[in-house]
């Protein structure tokens, strides 16, 4: 076998081996598709009404469900961030990781494990949301292609973000430390245009939402799903997931092969 031969099988039991691990922590996985259906609920039917009529349509809720789904699908892959984050950093601090260097396996597997197992929890919870939010009542003219293309830009946003988490809890010196850091996406994905029109906002802050990653994401998204067009939003889009991935990539293998795993005891 050649060496990527290797590389790939390794990273298939990884990936079996983290996809069991998230069968045993359920409650990561409930918290990762319940978040964004009760922001769904809320901002719809609490906040909808008035959230909608600022759009200047007549239909104030039902104009906001279909405005915010889109926003709600990012906070989706912000939520996967937080439990990639632990995961890894619980392999870290657990000991597990001394033993994997032990055996002849690809390094970059026991990485690479970790990014497709919450790849694939975070695609799995975005369609449950899809499916919630056509129950309530959301509605797209896009046609096939438009739904493959926003369906890709989500997933190579998650993508760049999931190796984002895995570098962010590598550095991390405890599970604790790794549960907080991420929770600053959270703060990025409510200073976007994700759940009000990033020109509705004051001068500084609507250049802060511009100028951040999620802001172009969501516009794309939206634009694909609604048919009001995506300009330059998409371009800017994929340089963000392209910039993220690459810059985390390189600092998590730097982490991975500098660092010993801490002593449990």
């Amino acid at each position: 076998m050649t060496t990527l031969a290797y590389t790939l099988s390794d990273s298939r039991v990884m990936l079996r081996r983290n996809l069991k691990h998230q069968l045993r922590y359920p409650s990561m996985t409930l918290m990762l598709v319940g978040m964004p259906i009760v922001l769904l609920l809320l901002f719809v039917y609490v906040f909808g009404g008035q959230l909608g009529a600022g759009l200047g349509a007549h239909e104030g809720r039902r104009a906001y469900l279909d405005f915010v789904v889109p926003g709600l699908f990012l906070v989706t892959v912000a939520a996967a961030v937080q439990g990639t984050s632990i995961m890894v950093a619980m392999d870290m601090t657990g000991g597990i990781i001394d033993r994997f260097r032990t055996m002849a396996i690809a390094r970059v597997s026991v990485l690479t494990g970790h990014v497709l197992g919450s790849l694939i929890q975070t695609l799995a919870a975005l369609a449950v949301l899809v499916g919630v939010a056509f129950g309530l009542g959301f509605r797209t003219a896009a046609g096939p292609v438009a739904w493959l293309a926003a369906i890709g830009m989500l997933a190579l946003f998650a993508f760049a973000l999931i190796w984002l988490a895995v570098a962010l809890g590598l550095a991390a010196k405890s599970v604790e430390t790794a549960s907080n850091t991420p929770m600053v996406l959270f703060l990025l994905v409510f200073l976007s245009s994700a759940f009000v029109r990033a020109r509705s906002m004051p001068e500084g802050l609507r250049q802060f939402a511009g100028y951040q990653p999620f802001s172009p994401m969501v516009d794309t998204t939206r634009g694909l799903l609604t048919g009001g067009g995506v300009g330059n939003q998409a371009v800017v889009a994929v340089a963000w997931s392209i910039g993220i991935a690459v810059v985390s990539y390189v600092w998590a293998t730097r982490l991975y092969n500098g660092r010993r795993a801490a002593d449990p005891s």
